[in-house]
């Protein structure tokens, strides 16, 4: 199975200028590639237009199913709709699709934890809610001026252009582009790789070395309870691992300390003689178990989704 990345995404991800480190939660580094502007731009246009299509498409329905005749309670309902798609779009597909919207999927680009960690409710919220400020309000007092402030001054109008200029051009002064919310709620916006299961890893991981006796090889075997804890994303984190050069100084160390954070998560309670061992044999158990899951149509992102 080869990597569906594009030229595009391997290009920006060798660019060293937008790749960033965090330590997860588990004590594994893990590198990422921010979301340039122009891939947050257009994934916030597609989402816009999600949003107008399903505001035009309620409108027709409440226009033809109570007729023309009641115009207030047309008013009223496309004003609430209004309100809660602006509001509640994002924040419902950014808690159910493990941060990503729409748009973004489309775009190839999700919200992470800057952390490392789960990607929190209130965070999303947070990011979300600040755009309130930084996009709706000056955008609505250009385009409905006269509804919010008769008679308005004309310099009321350069404010809030003004206004809407310092938070649109804000991430380009800043090393992480980053928005206010992204600050406030701690979360980066980053590119969303395609998932990439390596199958000769697997073998790898069945086939013993050399100078290793198949009779006294250790073996490991996993239930389907412990299988289910991890997802697509920890298992890209371990084939990263057991990829990277065992020459390198603190390698065995490194296999070490995530042996202990998966035998702890997992409650594995057999004798780990050979960790290298145990880890090959997790990664293609695991991933024979993800697979199978998919399936059936069941994707399990990252340990933090729903089961």
């Amino acid at each position: 199975m080869t990597s569906k990345l594009s030229l595009e995404s391997l290009r920006r991800t060798e660019d060293p200028k937008w790749i960033r480190e965090i330590i997860t939660p588990e004590g594994i580094p893990v590198r990422f590639t921010l979301a340039r502007a122009g891939d947050r731009a257009g994934a916030f246009l597609l989402d816009c237009l999600i949003q107008f299509g399903l505001l035009i498409a309620v409108w027709m329905a409440v226009f033809f199913g109570i007729g023309s005749a009641s115009g207030t309670w047309l008013t009223a309902i496309i004003v609430i709709l209004s309100f809660l798609l602006r509001h509640f779009y994002f924040v419902f597909f950014e808690v159910r699709w493990q941060g990503a919207t729409p748009g973004k999927r489309k775009v190839g680009i999700r919200v992470i934890d800057a952390r490392g960690g789960q990607l929190e409710t209130s965070a999303v919220l947070a990011r979300n809610l600040i755009r309130e400020l930084e996009v709706w309000t000056s955008l609505q007092f250009l385009l409905a001026r006269q509804l919010l402030w008769p008679n308005a001054p004309a310099w009321a109008s350069v404010i809030a252009a003004a206004w809407g200029v310092v938070f649109l051009f804000f991430p380009l002064f800043n090393k992480d582009r980053l928005r206010i919310g992204d600050m406030i709620a701690g979360t980066r916006v980053v590119l969303q790789p395609k998932v990439v299961l390596v199958p000769d890893l697997v073998d790898e991981a069945k086939a013993a070395p050399p100078w290793v006796n198949p009779l006294t090889a250790q073996t490991f075997t996993f239930t389907d309870e412990q299988l289910s804890i991890y997802g697509i994303y920890e298992l890209q984190v371990l084939e990263a691992l057991l990829r990277s050069d065992s020459a390198n100084v603190g390698h065995y160390d490194a296999l070490r300390t995530v042996c202990d954070k998966v035998r702890m998560k997992i409650r594995y309670e057999g004798e780990i003689r050979d960790v290298d061992r145990f880890l090959r044999d997790f990664y293609a158990a695991q991933r024979a178990h993800l697979e199978k899951k998919m399936v059936f149509g069941q994707r399990r992102e990252d340990k933090f989704a729903r089961k």
